[in-house]
C-alpha cells in the first residue's frame, strides 16, 4: 500500500520535515503597484463605456449595466437623467459593507477608489466612436471589460458590484463564481430586452459573454489545478511545494514500468494561478522530474487560500 504522508492541510506535517515561514507565490503587491493597477483598471473601465458600450447602446450587466439600465429607462420614461455615478454608488453602498466587513479592508478601500474613479471619469471623458458595428462593439467591449476588472483583480481590489459577490462567494466556497455571475447577469439583460428591444440585449449577452471568458482565462486565483510529480528528490521539492504555496502533498512510493525501478509521486492541489511559477521551480530544482498538471473541478476539505487584506 502506498504510504501517505500528508494531507491537503497547512497544518500537517510532512514525516521528516521542518515548516518554514511561507514566501507565497503570488504576494500582495505593494501600496504603489496596487494602486496603480486600479487607475488603469478604471480609465479602461471607463473609456470602454464611452467608446463601445454607448456607441452601441450596451448594457455591460453587473451593476454597471444595472446603472445604465435605470438611467435610461428614467431617461425614456420619465424625461430626465439620474448621473451614473450617483447611481452606480448608490449600488454599491451593501456590497462595500459586506467587503468591509467580511472580505479585508484593504481590499475594500481600493475597490471603493476603482468605483468613484471609474464613475467619475465615465461621467466627464467624451463618448469616442471607433467602429459603429455592434457585434464588433459587444465582442472587442467585452474583451475591454474583462481587462479592467483583471487589473483590479490583480491588484486585490475589485470594480464594484456583482465582483464584490463573487470574491465574497469564492472565497466562501473556494470556486470560481465568475459563471454564476454571468448567469445573473443575463436577468439584468433580459431585463434590459423587455423594455429597450431584444436585439440590443442579446448582443449585451455576447458582451458579457466575453468578458467572462477573459476572466476566466487571466484571473485563476480560485480555479484549483492538481499537480501529479514523479521524482527522485520528493523531500526537495516537497520543501519547494510547501514553502512558496502554503500547501501540503501526498507522496506515494511508485514503480517506473519502463524501467521497473523505484520512484516517488507527490500529488498535491494549489491555486490555478500558481501551478506555472511553481511547475518551473520544480523543475529547476529536479530537471528529470515529471510533471502533469490537471484541471481539477472541486476540492473537498481544507485548502489554503491567500486572504484578501
Amino acid at each position: 500500500m502506498p504510504r501517505l504522508f500528508a494531507l491537503f492541510s497547512k497544518n500537517v506535517i510532512f514525516e521528516g520535515m521542518n515548516k518554514n515561514p511561507v514566501t507565497t507565490i503570488i504576494p500582495t503587491p505593494s501600496a504603489w503597484k496596487r494602486t496603480a493597477l486600479v487607475i488603469l483598471g478604471a480609465v479602461l473601465f471607463a473609456v470602454n463605456l464611452k467608446t463601445f458600450v454607448y456607441t452601441a447602446n450596451l448594457f455591460p450587466g453587473g451593476f454597471s449595466g444595472l446603472s445604465l439600465l435605470i438611467q435610461r429607462a428614467v431617461q425614456k420614461f420619465l424625461g430626465f437623467e439620474i448621473p451614473y455615478t450617483l447611481l452606480y454608488g448608490i449600488l454599491n453602498a451593501v456590497p462595500v459593507y459586506i467587503s468591509f466587513r467580511f472580505i479585508g479592508r484593504n481590499f475594500t478601500i481600493f475597490s471603493l477608489i476603482m468605483i468613484v474613479l471609474s464613475s467619475v471619469l465615465t461621467d466627464f471623458i467624451p463618448g469616442i466612436t471607433i467602429t459603429d458595428d455592434i457585434l464588433l462593439c459587444s465582442v472587442f467591449g467585452g474583451i475591454l471589460n474583462g481587462a479592467a476588472i483583471t487589473l483590479c483583480l490583480y491588484a486585490d481590489a475589485t470594480s464594484g458590484g456583482t465582483d464584490f459577490i463573487a470574491i465574497y462567494f469564492s472565497e466562501k466556497t473556494g470556486r470560481d463564481m465568475w459563471n454564476v455571475i454571468f448567469a445573473g447577469n443575463c436577468v439584468v439583460l433580459a431585463a434590459a430586452g423587455l423594455l429597450f428591444g431584444w436585439e440590443k440585449a442579446l448582443y449585451s449577452i455576447i458582451f458579457q459573454f466575453a468578458s467572462t471568458q477573459v476572466l476566466n482565462l487571466l484571473y485563476r486565483r480560485y480555479q484549483k489545478v492538481t499537480m501529479l510529480i514523479v521524482t527522485d528528490k520528493p523531500d526537495e521539492l516537497y520543501e519547494i511545494i510547501h514553502r512558496t504555496t502554503n500547501h501540503d502533498a501526498t507522496k506515494l512510493e511508485a514503480t517506473g514500468c519502463y524501467k521497473k525501478s523505484d520512484k516517488t509521486m507527490l500529488y498535491t492541489v494549489v491555486s490555478g494561478d500558481e501551478a506555472g511559477t511553481l511547475a518551473k521551480d520544480l523543475r529547476r530544482a529536479d530537471p528529470l522530474a515529471f510533471v502533469n498538471v490537471l484541471r481539477t473541478q472541486e476540492v473537498l476539505g481544507r485548502f489554503f487560500t491567500r486572504p484578501n487584506d
